[in-house]
């Protein structure tokens, strides 16, 4: 409580007492707080909110709380001192600013998860792994499988949900080799990193440079091949360390629920319009995908209109006793708000609170400072490599927002570097990209922080040949 009246007192203080640099005049001034007492306390909300949520397995204490707390402590202090100078709109402003952009990420990803839930409760991933393991590949076929099919997906689909479902593979077909259950999710990681890094569909950092429209669309697709080149070299070396052995077969039949295979088809007519939308409409990502949910919700009263209703398989029994039959009617069967509600809320709410706090050091002029550094005293392909390396222990989307934040004067070939470098450079290790931070928390045996660690070596070797094939085949760009 001290505490907090301390807070309340410092900024309800003169403002000559903590002075600061006013830019403009008249009712649109904007305050240069980086030597204040709010910039200070900012910092200080902004450390401790970062290390509840790298501490979150050790606390246990979701990632999403310290974070959204934090922002709002942040973004009050600013307020009330704005609104103490007469400038209370000028803050506002800037808060809704920053959470539009969060908004349509948080659409964009709603959708996309949306989608991926309506699969898995059709049985679609449930099948793979069922397929995978019918088909009897060895664990070294199964390494490359998983690896590519992490890398595919992640193009069109979140990076966390094709690392867990890839994870959850990867568990099943391995269950008695924990030596295959943590090389293939190290392969895993960096191939979903990989894959999400040249297309905005699959990464978040992508997805900011192209709401932005920094890039466009089908510039993207000019790392694929510097990507591809950082999932092949450490997953050839991985490979001579996979186990040559086969597992046993699954005894469980693939069984499909009604729909599956339409939502699929629905979730593919989506990213067509995402992407037709954007190109010629101009429309931020976040309508198409609005407007493919629309379709999974009328998919979904169509299949709960259109079931056919069962008896029950004790029938005979109640009809033995005289018991009126139940009839199991299927029509609660596809929710599609039980699909919405199961997305991944903490990590949603992770990055408001990560996005708000970044908005809020960047208009208080912290993130301007930091750019002065990084682009006004290094080339932009040392600064760019810097900050890659860097996303190994933060998450890249939310560096991404940061270096958006500084408004870098940068060449499209930069931007390209720049985009590459955060996509791939949080595979260095397990706590650098939300995959990583999945399968951790998913994989109780096996996939360790440790023994991702034990391949950062050959991991930072296919960091460094991407950089290398980019500036040889994207020469073009600079």
């Amino acid at each position: 409580m001290n505490c907090i009246l301390l807070i309340i007192a410092l900024l309800f203080l003169p403002s000559a007492v903590f002075a600061g640099e006013v830019s403009g005049t008249g009712a649109t001034a904007h305050f240069d707080l980086t030597h204040h007492i709010v910039g200070y306390l900012s910092v200080l909300f902004t450390v401790l909110a970062y290390v509840a949520a790298m501490s979150e397995e050790v606390i246990e204490l979701r990632k999403s709380k310290p974070m959204v707390l934090g922002a709002a402590i942040i973004w009050f202090a600013i307020c009330i001192y704005y609104a103490l100078n007469g400038q209370a709109k000028v803050a506002a402003v800037a808060f809704e600013s920053n959470l539009l952009a969060y908004i349509e990420l948080l659409l964009f990803i709603l959708v996309s998860m949306t989608y991926l839930n309506a699969m898995e409760e059709r049985g679609i991933f449930d099948g793979l792994r069922i397929w995978l393991l019918n088909k009897q590949f060895s664990y070294r076929q199964l390494f490359w499988i998983t690896g590519f099919l992490a890398f595919v997906l992640s193009t069109v689909v979140s990076g966390l949900a094709v690392g867990l479902l890839m994870g959850a593979v990867a568990t099943a077909v391995g269950k008695n080799k924990q030596q295959f259950i943590g090389i293939a999710c190290v392969n895993i990681v960096v191939a979903v990193n990989a894959g999400g890094t040249f297309s905005p569909l699959g990464g978040i950092s992508t997805l900011f440079v192209w709401q932005n429209k920094i890039l466009k669309f089908a510039e993207f697709f000019a790392l694929a091949l510097p990507c591809l080149v950082n999932f092949l070299v450490p997953a050839i070396i991985m490979h001579f360390f996979v186990p040559k052995d086969t597992p046993a077969a699954s005894s469980r039949a693939i069984n499909l629920r009604r729909g599956s295979k339409r939502i699929l088809l629905l979730f593919a007519v989506t990213l067509i319009i995402t992407v037709w939308a954007n190109v010629y409409l101009e429309l931020p990502p976040a309508a198409g995908m609005m407007a493919g949910l629309a379709l999974l919700q009328f998919f979904s009263f169509y299949l709960t209109q259109t079931v056919k209703n069962q008896e029950s398989p004790f029938a005979y029994a109640y009809k033995f006793f005289g018991v009126d039959v139940p009839v199991e009617n299927e029509k609660q069967d596809f929710d599609i708000y039980k699909n919405i509600g199961n997305v991944e809320w903490d990590t949603l709410l992770f990055f408001y609170g990560a996005m708000m706090i970044i908005g809020a050091l960047s208009f208080i002029g912290y993130l301007d400072a930091i750019a002065q550094f990084l682009y006004g005293q290094n080339h932009p392909t040392n600064a760019n490599i810097i900050i890659g390396l860097s996303s190994a222990f933060i998450d890249n989307g939310t560096l991404m927002f940061a270096v958006l934040n500084m408004h870098p004067d940068l060449q499209h070939g930069q931007w390209l570097l720049l985009t590459l470098t955060l996509g791939v450079g949080g595979s260095l290790l397990a706590i650098g990209s939300a995959p990583g931070v999945g399968l951790l928390g998913q994989i109780k045996e096996g996939y360790t922080f440790g023994y991702h660690l034990r391949w950062m070596p050959v991991i930072l070797l296919g960091y460094i040949a991407s950089i290398a094939v980019h500036f040889w085949i994207n020469a073009s760009y600079f």
